[in-house]
C-alpha cells in the first residue's frame, strides 16, 4: 500500500463500479479513508454496490464506508459529506464520478431524458461539492475532481443533455476553483475514455457507431485512477482549475476557451458590415462541426 494521500479522506460518487470503483480502489490503495457512494444494488441479491466495494477495500486492508444515497438531491448529498465527516472525522477531497447517460437526437429528446441526465451530471456534482465546501473552507484546504468529458468539450451526437451537463461541469469547476482559491481548495476535471457500464449504453446501430463502442472496449477504467489520485494529493497544491483527459495511457491536458480574432470598426457594426467584414475574417479560425471521436482518434497498438 502507498503512502500518496495517506488519513486523507475522499468521497468518490458513482463508486460500485466501472470508473468508479477503480477510483475508489485506488485512493484506498494509497493510502486514503473512502466513502464509496452508490445508490446501484444487485437486482438478485439487492446488495448495494457501494457496499460491496468497500468489502473489497477492508479485504485489501484499507479503510471505506458505503454510503447509497443520491448525488441527485440537495438533503441526500448533505448525508453523503456527513458520513465522511461521522466515520472518519473529516473531508479532504470530493470526485464527482456519478453519471448516467440517456442518449437520444435532440430532435427527439423528452423532458425526463433531459432532466434525468442534467440532475445527476451537474446538479449532483454542484450538490455533493456544495456540501463539502465550508468544511474544505473551515479547514483551509480541499480538493474536488469533477468527470467531465469530451461530448461537452467538443460535443457528440445524440447527447444534447449530456454534453450540456458535461460543459456544465467544467463551468462549475472553474467558478469553484476561483471562488475558493483563497482557501487553499483546488477544482480540476478529468475527462475519461474507457468501456464501462454507462458507455455500454451508447447506441451502436451505425457502422460509424459500432466502430467507436469497439474502440472504447479497448480503453482500461483502471488507467484513469492514478490521476484522480494525484489530484487529490499534497503533490498537486498547484493545479487548479484545469482540464485533463485519460485515455489508456494516455493523458491529455485540454486548452480552454479564449478569445483569439477581434475586429474593431468606429461606430459600431451594422448587419450588413457584419456580413462584408467580421465574417470573412474569422472564417478561417471557424472549428469543425464534428463529433468528438472525429477529433480523437485512437489507434492502439
Amino acid at each position: 500500500m502507498s503512502d500518496f494521500v495517506k488519513d486523507k479522506v475522499v468521497v468518490v460518487t458513482g463508486a460500485g463500479a466501472g470508473i468508479g470503483r477503480d477510483f475508489a480502489l485506488q485512493f484506498a490503495a494509497n493510502g486514503a479513508k473512502v466513502v464509496v457512494n452508490d445508490l446501484g444494488r444487485n437486482a438478485e441479491t439487492g446488495e448495494f454496490a457501494a457496499e460491496r466495494v468497500v468489502a473489497e477495500i477492508k479485504e485489501a486492508g484499507g479503510q471505506a464506508v458505503a454510503s447509497t444515497d443520491s448525488v441527485a438531491d440537495w438533503d441526500s448529498a448533505q448525508k453523503i459529506v456527513q458520513a465522511a465527516l461521522d466515520t472518519f472525522g473529516r473531508i479532504d477531497c470530493v470526485v464527482n464520478n456519478a453519471g448516467i447517460v440517456r442518449d437520444r437526437m435532440f430532435f427527439n429528446m423528452s423532458l425526463d431524458e433531459w432532466k434525468a441526465v442534467v440532475d445527476v451530471h451537474l446538479n449532483g456534482s454542484f450538490f455533493v461539492a456544495r456540501a463539502a465546501a465550508p468544511h474544505f473552507k473551515a479547514q483551509n484546504g480541499g480538493s474536488f475532481v469533477h468527470m467531465t468529458s469530451t461530448s461537452g468539450l467538443i460535443g457528440n451526437i445524440g447527447q444534447a443533455n449530456y454534453s450540456a451537463a458535461k460543459m456544465g461541469v467544467v463551468g462549475l469547476s472553474k467558478s469553484i476553483a476561483l471562488d475558493m482559491a483563497k482557501f487553499n481548495v483546488r477544482s480540476n476535471c478529468i475527462a475519461p475514455w474507457a468501456w464501462t457500464a454507462m458507455t455500454a449504453s451508447i447506441p451502436s446501430e451505425t457502422p460509424e457507431q459500432k466502430a467507436r463502442v469497439e474502440i472504447l472496449k479497448r480503453m482500461e477504467s483502471r488507467k484513469i485512477a492514478p490521476l484522480a489520485v494525484y489530484l487529490a494529493s499534497d503533490q498537486a497544491a498547484k493545479v487548479s482549475g484545469q482540464i485533463f483527459g485519460v485515455r489508456a495511457n494516455e493523458i491529455y491536458f485540454f486548452n480552454q476557451i479564449r478569445m483569439i480574432r477581434s475586429l474593431h470598426r468606429d461606430g459600431g457594426w451594422t448587419p450588413e458590415a457584419i456580413a462584408e467584414q467580421v465574417m470573412p475574417a474569422f472564417e478561417s479560425s471557424f472549428f469543425p462541426n464534428v463529433p468528438s471521436m472525429a477529433l480523437t482518434p485512437w489507434d492502439p497498438v
